[in-house]
């Protein structure tokens, strides 16, 4: 059963829309159970009924006309329940409700079970059959764990077929769920950043010059035919004759007889060169991927492969200036710095990557110059986006497609308010951040790239609480030097002097891979990591931090912040490194007393050895990101349990109120560096507890002192109280949007869109 469930499931992974996907699941459910009918009711988003989308054994002429409400006869029951029904005379159920012309009268045993994706009832399948008799177990556990398995790939393919099958203007809504990448909302054009030659992420385009597509595929052809026989020469002493052959087959596979004939007919037909390529190759690699035998489904690797080749070619051949419109959403599979940088800056409203997480150089790179993005859209058929109008909720981690003009009309009043806003937060630029009652709070930036500098000290950034210093790492093919490094952390410190630069020795592992330094590994996050990793390669910790000590001298601003610190032997010879650099570095005629020197408090176990870490350093910071994730076993960049992620969460809350406490009874600085702390309701909780510095997004930094200014510590303090005794993150939620209603700041709230 399990090979007849995993082959069912990569046919309908490899269907080219979502008829033909419900078409497979019918057929080979029917024939896997051998029974008589299988159906599949799907949800109509837009009035809650379940209609009849496809059946092997009733009237295919009803498929798509008949329909259930949501509350009617056995499929509303299954769909209400969310579990399986199975019933052996299913005409006496209380339920059962007889549809006229469906042809079900003469079948009796019925078994249904739902199709649930991300906790929302897709659809029914359902199975029938003449005879008088209850499914087996064995029958329900095989539907169960389908339908399972199934659920994304018709979710995916229902958003597909919203955006293929039907005009934009009278388009079925759609919403797809990521995770946040930088705050905001943004309503514009797609302009789809493609991977170089990826066969599916060919658009179909008629062809200008049909005579020019045809030569210019020729001649790709050739090139790739030119390319396997060198591939093949280079090869020939460790080949076997039989190994050496299979070169042979690749290069017949493109000759102008088979493949090759079937795409001059096409191009001839009207399609362009790289269009017709596509869907030649796509046909043939879904034949093979069909096949049951083992050996020949493995062949649609090689016919990928080699369409990949060509079209690599047709595409370097083929280059044209890309267009890009006023209100440019760009979107690829994973997007890059480099094609962030290659647009004008004024023509760019959104980003969205299907790929990546918030903690992406893109992702970092967006929030720096405040563009809305949403990162990993795994659902999101991205290729058949371009020149679409799309929302972006930054806010909530959506996307919206073809949404009705009620919901357009919504974010795009979210838009003006957050414009209005931000002209009204420019004339506090100057301004402290101050209590009403006057409590004076530094606010400060958390930083990676020079271009977070101007726009921080913009909006009035009184110091940087985070400098990730890995990112000209991630942005070099090898570690850099010293000297480099030096000269990188010069510009930081000078930018900001004489504000305080506070350095976060490199942090890699988890989500942050270096090309040049892979960590392969089962579970990254639980991994080899932060500290770990440096206190293993001493000679890249004291590189970094003679750098940083050097580049600090004469200026007097830098803090070294050492991250992912589990226990107090690691600060202890961490400590121990950096004093003996900088007795070293004196010896050599540096000037300058050592730096402060501080903990980040982001696993469980810092928080409960707060006390002691504070003994050891001259201050401690929060991640409150990755606490957060280690507090509630969440990964945030994971679309199916990002929904689990709150940072309002009691137990989050009651950690970072017990840090506090710590950091206090040894009159140590207490700061916090994670969202929470750019988040204007989670930043009245850290005043109310405490906290001496909050550092954040630039971008969210005018908001938090508005926030702030507006109230007295003494209220923060008494919300605090109240939100303590809370049990669940929705309620401390609702009521810090209560509070900050009662205090005139309800455009600091954003709630989703539906």
């Amino acid at each position: 059963m399990l090979e007849i469930l995993r082959n069912i499931v990569q046919e309908v992974n490899a269907a080219g829309d979502l008829e033909e996907a419900l078409q497979i699941i019918v057929r080979r459910v029917r024939a896997a159970l051998n029974t008589q009918v299988c159906s599949v009711y799907l949800r109509d988003p837009a009035n809650g009924r379940y209609v009849f989308r496809a059946t092997q054994g009733l009237n295919p002429e009803l498929v798509g006309v008949a329909s259930l409400a949501a509350s009617d006869g056995l499929v509303g029951l299954v769909a209400e329940r969310g579990e399986p029904v199975n019933l052996e005379e299913a005409e006496n159920h209380p339920r059962f409700r007889f549809m006229p012309g469906i042809g079900e009268e003469h079948y009796h045993a019925f078994l249904g079970v739902p199709i649930i994706h991300q906790r929302g009832v897709l659809g029914v399948l359902v199975v029938q059959q003449t005879e008088r008799r209850r499914f087996d177990e064995s029958d329900e556990a095989f539907l169960v764990t389908l339908s399972a398995q199934l659920a994304g790939v018709i979710a995916h393919a229902q958003v597909t077929g919203v955006l293929v099958t039907q005009s934009l203007a009278g388009a079925a809504p759609a919403k797809v769920t990521g995770v946040p990448g930088a705050p905001g909302v943004a309503i514009g054009t797609v302009v789809v950043i493609s991977p170089g030659a990826d066969l599916y992420a060919v658009q179909p385009r008629a062809a200008q010059d049909k005579r020019k597509e045809v030569r210019a595929f020729r001649e790709a052809l050739q090139a790739v035919q030119k390319d396997i026989q060198q591939v093949a020469e280079n090869l020939g002493a460790e080949l076997s004759p039989e190994d050496h052959a299979l070169f042979d087959v690749y290069i017949s596979i493109l000759d102008d007889s088979t493949i090759g004939a079937e795409v001059v007919k096409l191009i001839k037909a009207g399609q362009w060169a790289q269009g017709a390529l596509s869907q030649v190759m796509i046909q043939h690699i879904r034949h093979f991927e069909r096949m049951e035998h083992s050996y020949l489904k493995e062949r649609a690797v090689d016919v990928r492969d080699l369409g990949t080749r060509v079209l690599a070619y047709l595409q370097a051949a083929n280059q044209e200036p890309r267009v890009y419109p006023d209100q440019t959403i760009l979107v690829g599979e994973e997007l890059t710095a480099t094609s962030l940088g290659e647009i004008p800056r004024e023509k760019l409203v959104g980003l969205i990557s299907v790929r990546g997480s918030s903690n992406s150089h893109v992702a970092i790179l967006a929030r720096a110059m405040g563009v809305p993005t949403v990162m990993g859209a795994i659902n999101l058929p991205y290729a058949k986006l371009q020149d679409r109008e799309v929302i972006i909720d930054g806010y909530n981690g959506t996307v919206h497609l073809n949404p009705l003009p009620e919901i357009k009309q919504r974010f795009q009043q979210v838009v003006d308010e957050d414009k209005a806003l931000s002209r009204d937060l420019e004339s506090l630029r100057d301004e402290p951040c101050v209590t009403l009652d006057g409590h004076r709070m530094p606010l400060w930036v958390n930083t990676g790239l020079m271009a977070d500098v101007a726009r921080s000290l913009e909006q009035g950034a009184e110091g940087v609480g985070l400098y990730r210093t890995e990112v000209p790492f991630l942005l070099r093919d090898r570690f850099p030097s010293e000297e480099e490094q030096r000269q990188i952390y010069r510009e930081q410190l000078e930018a900001f002097a004489p504000r305080s630069v506070t350095m976060r020795t490199l942090d890699i592992g988890g989500d942050k891979a270096l090309p040049y330094f892979p960590i392969e590994e089962e579970n990254p996050f639980l991994g080899w990591r932060g500290i770990r990793v440096t206190l293993d390669h001493p000679e890249i910790f004291l590189a970094q931090v003679r750098a940083m000590l050097k580049a600090n001298e004469g200026l007097g601003n830098l803090r070294i912040m050492l991250p992912m610190v589990c226990n107090t032997a690691e600060v202890d010879e961490a400590l121990e490194l950096i004093r003996r650099s900088h007795s070293e570095l004196r010896q050599d005629g540096l000037k300058g007393e050592l730096p402060p020197i501080g903990v980040m408090v982001e696993v469980p176990a810092a928080v409960y050895q707060a006390r002691a870490l504070a003994r050891r350093v001259d201050f401690l910071s929060v991640g409150s990101n990755d606490l957060t994730q280690y507090l509630l076993a969440v990964d945030r960049n994971n679309a199916r349990v990002a929904h689990l992620y709150h940072s309002f969460h009691p137990a989050v809350l009651q950690a970072l109120a017990y840090v506090a406490t710590a950091s206090q009874s040894e009159g140590v600085p207490i700061g916090i560096c994670g969202e929470l702390a750019g988040d204007p309701g989670g930043a009245v909780l850290l005043l109310a507890m405490g906290y001496d510095v909050l550092s954040m997004n630039a971008i969210s930094l005018p908001r938090v002192k508005k926030a702030l200014r507006n109230l007295r510590r003494s209220e923060a303090r008494s919300l605090l109280k109240e939100v303590m005794q809370l049990d669940c993150a929705l309620q401390v939620n609702a009521r810090l949007e209560q509070f900050l209603t009662q205090h005139g700041m309800e455009k600091f709230i954003h709630s989703p869109v539906e």
